[in-house]
């Protein structure tokens, strides 16, 4: 058997993932699809809709033979460090190929900007940091250096290329044995905020249920049955879909407790952000205001929720060091899989070098410790009953 995999948060899992996961298997030829998750909490800085054990069960349901977790300390942050995770992850369980969905929708344009970032990484590197210490904020930073550098072949401002393009510098850096391929994104960008059809982008998916409080009509024509089936099987077990807003008095708690100092070992707390943390937490009535606060220039949106993640969780910048030397990934633990999963994991578990993990023990690597802290963060803003009840999936993984 060979695998394909995807590197995914389905958040929730809708139409565009079953395109993704269809398209997968017939441009890999393969037997299996493995798709590494974000857990709790997202790349982007923000809880995860519904908990990781529900939209597992989603993907399961719709074509995904096993779902993986990347670890908490890869999947808040940086597209680098995200994708470093996420493929390490993947090649840990001998994925053959794994394919992306992106803008541009041909992996050469991916393989020849790796080839001209590679011949003129010092020409980047320089302009990158020459930006930075002008004020801007790493994407608009990034995107001029690679203007002077002529590496123009494909946008590089667009999400889903970024990550991309960080997906295969990860397998080519590290020299692995998996072949990267690409599909174009479908009908919705990642960013569109409105429903125009039965594709349509997460985040538009997220704002309208958020909006009207249920799943109408033109909602569940985004997402497949099983999908609406593990929403309300959540919200009825939670009573309510996570957004930052639910967590802002704990967020605001905790930095009214810390002092500066605290806040400045935290990740991605740089640069004197610390001040501007506690002068602005201050002055603000919610999430969205604080964060409307605290954003410049120099600081994206997105950079100041992963911040927010990381300081609810006590994420100190001492426990993601470590992961820049990390050349293996130290354990992948299964959140669930179907039959065809299992024959695949059963086939290959002579060869498998990386301790497969299914459940929290006491003995915990520290990256799993970190997983714990971040799952009892996330539902923390539940009954004390109820979040006992929901941590108990930590112990086993799903089967279909």
């Amino acid at each position: 058997m060979n695998a394909c995999g995807l590197i995914v948060e389905y958040n929730p899992f809708h139409n565009g993932h079953v395109y993704h996961v269809q398209h997968a298997k017939k441009l890999a030829k393969t037997d299996c699809i493995i798709a590494v998750m974000s857990g709790s909490f997202l790349q982007r800085g923000e809880p995860a809709m519904i908990d990781k054990f529900h939209r597992a069960k989603a993907a399961l349901g719709e074509g995904v033979d096993i779902v993986i977790e990347l670890p908490y300390t890869f999947a808040v942050q940086s597209s680098e460090l995200f994708a470093k995770g996420a493929v390490l992850a993947l090649h840990a369980l001998q994925v053959s190929s794994i394919c992306f969905g992106s803008e541009s929708g041909d992996i050469n344009h991916f393989k020849e900007s790796y080839q001209k970032l590679t011949k003129h990484i010092d020409t980047y590197q320089a302009a990158l940091k020459q930006n930075l210490n002008r004020g801007l904020a790493f994407p608009e930073a990034s995107k001029k250096a690679y203007e002077i550098i002529g590496l123009s072949s494909m946008n590089l401002t667009q999400p889903n290329n970024i990550l991309g393009f960080s997906y295969l510098k990860t397998i080519y850096d590290y020299h692995l044995p998996i072949q990267p391929l690409t599909i174009q994104r479908t009908q919705s960008g990642y960013h569109d905020k409105t429903i125009h059809g039965s594709i349509a982008s997460a985040t538009s998916i997220r704002e309208a249920i958020q909006k009207e409080g249920s799943i109408s009509a033109s909602i569940r024509n985004t997402i497949p049955q099983t999908t609406y089936e593990q929403l309300i099987a959540y919200k009825r077990t939670a009573s309510t879909w996570h957004t930052w807003e639910a967590y802002f008095s704990l967020l605001h708690y905790r930095v009214s407790t810390m002092s500066v100092q605290e806040l400045s070992l935290i990740q991605g707390v740089d640069e004197g952000l610390e001040y501007r943390i506690k002068k602005t937490a201050k002055h603000a009535h919610t999430f969205q205001d604080w964060m409307e606060k605290l954003k410049t220039k120099r600081y994206t949106w997105t950079r100041l929720q992963r911040m927010c993640v990381h300081i609810l969780t006590n994420t100190k910048k001492s426990d993601i060091e470590a992961l820049n030397d990390l050349t293996a990934i130290p354990y992948v633990r299964i959140l669930g899989f179907t039959k065809q999963g299992q024959k695949y994991l059963h086939e290959r578990k002579k060869t498998l070098i990386t301790p497969i993990i299914h459940q929290m023990s006491r003995n915990m690597h520290p990256m799993l410790q970190m997983e714990e802290k971040a799952s009892n963060a996330y539902y923390s803003i539940l009954p004390i009953a109820t979040k006992q009840n929901l941590l108990k999936q930590e112990r086993s993984p799903l089967s279909s």
